[in-house]
């Protein structure tokens, strides 16, 4: 049983970053694919960025060249770097293998 820990979220003015990570209460080495989604109130779950246990990773369109995920096995941690944020990213933003695990979200919050 993995369980997972989000952090990092808080209050960040619009163009500003964050680093959220994602930390495991075992072994992520055997998960292949990791991911971070997030969820705005009233709409669905969005696939942000994912990466694979061979560090392939894929983005969301709306966030391509903006948002950097990595993963450390080692230390069983994932990671979003987010760059140049916008207000409409406001959300609560989960980790997840997209499957079984799932953290209970961290907030991000982009506002002036």
């Amino acid at each position: 049983q993995v369980q997972l820990v989000e952090s990092g979220g808080g209050l960040v003015q619009p163009g500003g970053s964050l680093r959220l990570s994602c930390a495991a209460s075992g072994s992520i080495s055997s998960i292949n694919a990791m991911a971070w989604y997030r969820q705005v109130p009233g709409k669905q779950r969005e696939l942000v960025a994912g990466i694979t246990s061979g560090h392939s990773t894929n983005y969301s369109d709306l966030v391509k060249g903006r948002f950097t995920i990595s993963r450390d096995n080692a230390k069983n941690t994932v990671y979003l770097q987010m760059n140049n944020l916008k207000p409409e990213e406001t959300a609560v933003y989960y980790c997840s293998d997209g499957l079984i695990y799932w953290g209970k979200g961290t907030q991000v919050t982009v506002s002036s």
